[in-house]
């Protein structure tokens, strides 16, 4: 555990005090724990290029089709008529609600990454729209986007955790829309207003400039419908591969083996991509303008990677079972438990979804011989747990402080309290459920 403060430390020290560049921080902080935690010297790079690889093989694929789908969105016209419809419909004053319920819909059945990549271009439109700092209505989409994540099916953690602790899917799924909604509306719109008025991010220029409204010369612009249709197609996708998953429980069905590939986050993503060309009009035009979005993006991909292999470095030290076993010493409400040891793993390794299957492995045979708590509310405090202060360990806090243009300080200030936020609330939530419900 000291290794792992430590090796954070570096890395916060590293990017905020001497300015080095994130991407080469993550790398010195992971080699020190790695180092420092005893992993052996010949082990060192290829645990690094494993935690790299494995990031940048999923988030980093999803990322860069995420950058050519909003691009087109936007040299589109469609993505400002929409904007357009939201701000008009709701009001500027209401705009930070709306992306909250916005990135709620998106985000059912998506990785909490490819909803970020996906909801990008909206909140740049709105921003340029509303004015003022872009955290007004960029903290309540990621509010939407990750209570989701951490709480409701059919996400991984919170199914992992169902089938860990032999919980009903259908009462998690009641009692985590009951928790989420109140969570998101005070981490999101309401810190997002509040927030907004103290950190001025200045997000990146290029991207900037790639999600700004470009006149078509064809005059043809897409309608709401049709912009809403490319934008989700792939969650519609990734919907349906779940209900499958649900509805089937043979693994070896044609359908079933079907949906696995087609539903696929990197598989529902290209095919998004291939039917926002044909239904925005691009035509030939569509491979420059492609290849347009993947520049500004370069580095952002270069440091997720390197969290990546941060986080693995961590996960190779096996501080998470550390934590797992200094926990089963402690005398606690079993719902608070589960949600302390959720919040030592995310803290350690970064990672939401491991936070939450190595907690429900620890706490599955404890929860056995207790069983005047609810196994719902127990994968919920374990979900509410895993979102807990996001901070240099884990690639959403990379992907967030580069997409939006914040230093690190701004990025604590901002993404990481509102995760905390998200955290402290949704617990508070569970355990007064929890007095009612047995």
């Amino acid at each position: 555990m000291v290794v792992a403060l430590a090796g954070i430390a570096l890395v916060v020290v590293l990017t905020a005090v001497t300015k080095i560049h994130p991407f080469l921080a993550l790398l010195v902080g992971g080699l020190f724990v790695g180092i420092a935690g005893g992993i052996p010297v010949d082990k060192l790079l290829s645990t690094t290029e494993t935690g790299v690889g494995g990031v940048l093989g999923d988030v980093g694929v999803i990322v860069a089709l995420g950058a050519m789908l909003g691009k087109m969105l936007v040299d589109s016209g469609g993505a400002d008529r929409l904007v357009g419809a939201i701000v008009d419909r709701v009001g500027e004053k209401r705009a930070p609600w709306a992306m909250v319920v916005a990135a709620m819909v998106v985000g059912i059945p998506m990785f909490f990454e490819v909803g970020l990549v996906l909801m990008v271009p909206i909140i740049y439109l709105v921003w340029k729209r509303t004015g003022g700092s872009i955290l007004r209505v960029g903290i309540p989409a990621l509010a939407g986007l990750s209570i989701l994540h951490g709480l409701i099916p059919p996400h991984p953690g919170p199914l992992v955790a169902i089938n860990a602790l032999h919980a009903d899917l259908g009462t998690t799924l009641l009692f985590g829309v009951i928790v989420a909604v109140p969570t998101a509306i005070i981490g999101g719109p309401l810190y997002g207003t509040w927030i907004s008025k103290r950190v001025h991010p200045h997000p990146p220029e290029k991207l900037s400039e790639q999600y700004t409204v470009t006149q078509r010369t064809d005059g043809k612009i897409p309608s709401v419908l049709t912009t809403l249709s490319v934008i989700l197609l792939p969650v519609a996708i990734m919907l349906v591969k779940t209900v499958v998953d649900i509805a089937d429980s043979s693994p070896d069905a044609e359908l079933h083996k079907v949906m696995d590939f087609i539903g696929d986050p990197i598989m529902a993503m290209i095919i998004g991509v291939a039917y926002a060309v044909l239904a925005l009009g691009f035509g030939k035009k569509a491979s420059d303008v492609m290849g347009s979005a993947l520049g500004p993006i370069a580095g952002i991909l270069l440091i997720i990677g390197a969290g990546g292999g941060f986080k693995q470095m961590l996960v190779g030290t096996g501080i998470a079972d550390s934590i797992g076993k200094a926990a089963n010493n402690s005398h606690l409400s079993l719902l608070l438990l589960a949600w302390l040891i959720a919040v030592g793993i995310r803290l350690a390794t970064g990672s939401a979804t491991v936070a939450t299957v190595t907690a429900s492995g620890i706490i599955a045979p404890i929860a056995a011989s207790h069983t005047d708590t609810s196994t719902a509310l127990l994968a919920l405090a374990v979900g509410s747990g895993s979102l807990f202060l996001s901070h240099v360990n884990d690639a959403g806090f990379w992907l967030v402080k580069e997409f939006f243009g914040m230093d690190v300080k701004q990025t604590f200030k901002s993404w990481s309290a509102m995760e905390t936020i998200l955290s402290s609330v949704s617990i508070v939530c569970i355990l007064i459920l929890g007095s009612f419900v047995h």
